[in-house]
């Protein structure tokens, strides 16, 4: 699995959510200062809504905007078995069920799933619950994480 061309979809995808943010901004932008949607009265809250909506959209393009220049300036480097899972790793997890994922663990705006050949790849940070725990476990160590009422536990069964 080439992770050069992992962080390229990374920074394809993040582009493309920008791209939807700020296009969400400008309308709720234009929502708010449409002559339109003055309040009439103090019940007539449209605008001030589209406001705090177009506050809000600013913000997710600004959080994406830096998460684009962390993977810019992010250089993946090759797994050191002595130093165990790092930031870069591509780690394959095996459940009690026997079902295998496929994680890269990237600097920032994890919860994407990507496609590495025709097989499925899902992004996560290191500050994501399963990306905390896996730091610097090697293949063959435990991974445990507690979601709500359940505990769930995977094993490393491969890391590039």
């Amino acid at each position: 699995m080439d992770k050069f061309l992992l962080q390229q979809q990374v920074l394809q995808r993040l582009a493309q959510d920008l791209l939807q943010a700020e296009q969400a901004m400008r309308a709720a932008h234009e929502t708010a200062t449409h002559e339109e949607n003055i309040a009439e009265n103090k019940y007539d809250t449209l605008g001030l809504e589209a406001a705090y909506l177009a506050t809000g959209q600013a913000r997710r393009a600004e959080a994406i905007r830096q998460a684009m220049a962390n993977w810019r300036q992010w250089r993946p480097r090759p797994y050191d078995a002595s130093q165990g899972i790092q930031l870069g790793a591509m780690v394959c997890l095996v459940d009690s069920d026997d079902r295998q994922q496929q994680l890269f663990l990237g600097p920032d705006g994890g919860s994407m799933k990507l496609l590495s050949g025709a097989q499925p790849v899902q992004v996560i940070s290191s500050e994501a619950p399963l990306g905390r725990a896996m730091l610097g476990k090697c293949e063959g160590d435990e991974v445990s994480i507690q979601l709500a009422p359940t505990r769930q536990q995977f094993e490393v069964l491969r890391v590039y």
